[in-house]
């Protein structure tokens, strides 16, 4: 990705080397939880942490580190990313009478306190719709390069273009009522909408890697990285890897065929309009 030199977001809070103390969810299953939630990204803590109902700055229990230079040349690739879909979604949003609102990126390390809880890194990256902002532990790249197989600068792109999509459908109410929806179904039921929910942020973030390419901006081999990334990170692939088999009922992210498939029809039509994978009869 032709990164270096473009304009970056002044929406990055970065609270990296701040930490607090124990997580809202406390010990025992909800422990478990966020550390099953490991393996995935794009989760709503809303879902799985106890809400405080407000947005908390960050408590030093510690002294903060200088950040390495290679860590700092990843903020400023964040930051660039970020920016990138500030100008897509904003102009999106005009073309189709609306006003985009920028969400906030916050960086951190180990544990982050958001309007939906405290999260720790285990939890993965994650938007939070109480204070529309994203959350990431850079800790993450790591993973997925090695951990997860999907290595690359538009791979991590990818997850920060997924993120910002969910910010795309709070600001459509499109989570608001799949959240409204949840409350009264069954925990299956739940899932299929989890399911669907993330399918439409990774065609969003295929609608945004659209625009990217028509920029000029990618390089060769960047959709195959984030197709990698999409692929990575499908409950079938991980629980497979997690525990040797696959239990398609407690999917709430969907296959890595499911996961690529709506990425790339995002990327394919560049139409945020052609998303609606409520209503698709097959995912």
């Amino acid at each position: 990705m032709l990164w270096r030199g473009r304009r970056e977001s002044d929406n990055v809070e970065d609270r990296r080397g701040m930490s607090r103390g124990g997580l809202a969810v406390g010990g025992g299953l909800g422990t478990v939880v966020i550390v099953l939630i490991a393996m995935f990204f794009g989760v709503d803590p809303g879902a799985l942490i106890e809400g405080t109902g407000e947005d908390q700055p960050a408590v030093s229990t510690r002294a903060a580190r200088p950040a390495s230079p290679a860590e700092d040349e990843l903020r400023h690739f964040v930051a660039v990313v970020l920016a990138e879909t500030e100008d897509v979604w904003t102009g999106i949003f005009r073309q189709n009478g609306r006003e985009y609102r920028d969400p906030t990126l916050v960086l951190f390390t180990d544990q982050v306190q958001s309007a939906c809880g405290t999260a720790g890194s285990a939890t993965g990256p994650f938007y939070c719709p109480g204070d529309q902002k994203v959350y990431i532990d850079l800790a993450f790249y790591r993973d997925l390069k090695q951990r997860l197989g999907a290595p690359g600068d538009f791979a991590q792109a990818y997850v920060i273009a997924h993120e910002v999509g969910h910010h795309v459908q709070r600001l459509l109410g499109i989570s608001d009522k799949v959240h409204s929806a949840q409350s009264r179904m069954s925990r299956s039921q739940a899932n299929d909408l989890s399911v669907r929910l993330r399918a439409s942020a990774d065609f969003f973030a295929g609608v945004w890697a659209n625009q990217a390419k028509n920029k000029g901006i990618l390089e060769a081999g960047d959709i195959e990285e984030a197709l990698g990334a999409a692929s990575a990170v499908g409950d079938d692939r991980l629980q497979r890897q997690a525990q040797g088999r696959v239990v398609p009922d407690s999917f709430t992210h969907g296959t890595s065929e499911q996961r690529v498939r709506w990425f790339r029809k995002g990327l394919d039509t560049g139409d945020f309009k052609q998303g609606d994978t409520f209503n698709a009869t097959s995912l």
